[in-house]
């Protein structure tokens, strides 16, 4: 029997009543969250059918919103907070490192911080200023949270409600371009494991290294490649931390050859470190250098721009046939 076509928004809903039927600890709050349902409408209903002390809308302050998440968390609770916007998250950032990353530590495993951040990312809707960054790179640098970046709705399902079960709080990235794309989602699945990369697709000539929303463009790219004589894998990651070194090095050792693929600018970014990682583990089985496409080293652009900056199905490409080069030459 063919799976009821869903959306992302839709999937991600699903994950947060099931998650607050199954556990009364488990509350949702943020900016516009509550009877309007959140600007991309993801939290539609629950507030209906859950009332104000399960789901409810905050002040315009998101440092305020994370500092009571923690003091929630402390006393027993399971929070659940949306920043409406990457960059909206920022004003949060010293309670996030200072608090919510370091009070396991702090307290010896005495008092933990089972919080999900839910945080909308990353470009591809013709947002201005503010509504479009990639800010992975600033939690996957702090230790102490894991950071989640969800690609299909089954997982953006699955890995929701295994964040929210997690003892230790979670990033979760939602790549908000991907919230109303329609795909067959079966929420029965098994939840897939924090910390496991998936193949999407496999190939023999390269792998492509992907998460969140660049794994449907490195899959096209692959589909594009194949028509032209590349055969090409497709590595999603899913977990940014913790990381899958495993799947994503046997798929390079396979291949010999990789291409790390993501929105952020490239310097200090994660794509930087998976490149170095790679090049760490499987440097006895390259046959070139571990390319990066990723987003320029400069401000996100005005909306008329941000097709020149998000990385494309020719840039992924022409990254392939310099690795093509380098392991002739």
């Amino acid at each position: 029997m063919t799976a009821p076509k869903t959306t992302m928004a839709q999937s991600i809903n699903t994950a947060l009543r099931d998650a607050m039927t199954a556990d009364d600890s488990v509350v949702v709050f943020g900016e516009d969250v509550g009877p309007l349902g959140g600007v991309f409408r993801v939290t539609d209903g629950l507030h209906r059918d859950f009332g104000d002390g399960r789901c409810f809308d905050t002040p315009l302050a998101e440092s305020g919103i994370v500092g009571m998440a923690v003091g929630m968390a402390m006393n027993g609770m399971r929070p659940v907070v949306e920043m409406q916007f990457d960059a909206f998250a920022y004003p949060a950032f010293e309670q996030i490192t200072s608090h919510v990353a370091k009070m396991a530590n702090r307290t010896r495993g005495r008092i933990r911080m089972p919080i999900v951040i839910r945080i909308p990312y990353a470009g591809g809707i013709g947002g201005v200023e503010h509504h479009c960054d990639s800010s992975e790179a600033y939690y996957a640098h702090t230790p102490g949270l894991t950071v989640l970046a969800p690609t299909t709705n089954a997982d953006a399902y699955g890995l929701l409600r295994a964040a929210i079960e997690s003892p230790d709080p979670v990033i979760f990235l939602e790549p908000k371009k991907h919230y109303f794309a329609k795909e067959e989602c079966d929420v029965t699945e098994a939840v897939p494991p924090i910390g496991k990369a998936v193949v999407r697709r496999t190939g023999r000539g390269a792998t492509l290294i992907a998460y969140g929303p660049s794994v449907p463009v490195a899959l096209a790219a692959a589909e594009q490649g194949a028509t032209e004589g590349r055969d090409l894998g497709v590595v999603d990651l899913r977990s940014i931390v913790p990381f899958d070194d495993e799947t994503v090095c046997a798929e390079v050792r396979r291949t010999g050859r990789a291409v790390v693929i993501a929105e952020a600018p490239g310097f200090a970014s994660v794509a930087s470190e998976i490149a170095a990682r790679v090049g760490e583990r499987c440097f006895h089985h390259l046959q070139a250098p571990v390319r990066r496409v990723t987003g320029f080293d400069v401000p996100y652009p005005a909306p008329k721009l941000e097709h020149h900056f998000l990385p494309g199905v020719d840039r992924i490409l022409d990254a392939v046939d310099t690795l093509q080069w380098e392991a002739s030459a």
